[in-house]
């Protein structure tokens, strides 16, 4: 059997100060994003956080490995709808977000398909990039449903 060949990547973000705790952050290509601190450190409730980009990339990779590995077994959700929690506390002297929970609500087309979405699920956190690449636990509380039928 021949060896998988694996590969890396690189992947390049900027970061610009515009104004008071406010910048953009741009990649190549991409529609640049307004950035800046929390309110609860002096920020404004309108602009995204690093604390919230970094609990939206956990959210998001859960759900891209999912996908991935749902078609890769045959299996198109009717919808996939997740939202995540991230905690922000002080661990010897110095903030971190020690966990996220992530909580996806995934959608199917009949009971048939349902203990085959959880055997997807059960290995999506072992296989998410992010979560692979924290310090930060996390938790993953899926739940499945089928969806109404569509007439």
């Amino acid at each position: 059997m021949a060896k998988r060949a694996y590969k890396s990547f690189r992947y390049k973000a900027n970061s610009a100060w515009s104004s008071a705790r406010r910048g953009l952050l741009s990649a190549s290509g991409k529609t640049d994003i307004v950035v800046g601190s929390p309110p609860e450190f002096k920020g404004e409730p309108d602009i995204w956080a690093p604390e919230e980009l970094l609990v939206g990339s956990v959210n998001t990779c859960i759900m891209l490995t999912f996908l991935t590995l749902a078609e890769a077994k045959g299996l198109t959700p009717v919808e996939y709808e997740s939202e995540a929690e991230g905690l922000l506390e002080i661990i010897e002297g110095k903030y971190r977000i020690t966990e996220v929970t992530v909580r996806p609500r995934v959608s199917l087309k009949g009971k048939a398909e349902l203990e085959r979405a959880r055997e997807i699920m059960e290995s999506v956190e072992a296989q998410c990039f992010i979560s692979n690449s924290i310090k930060s636990k996390v938790t993953l509380t899926a739940e499945f449903v089928v969806a109404p039928s569509q007439k």
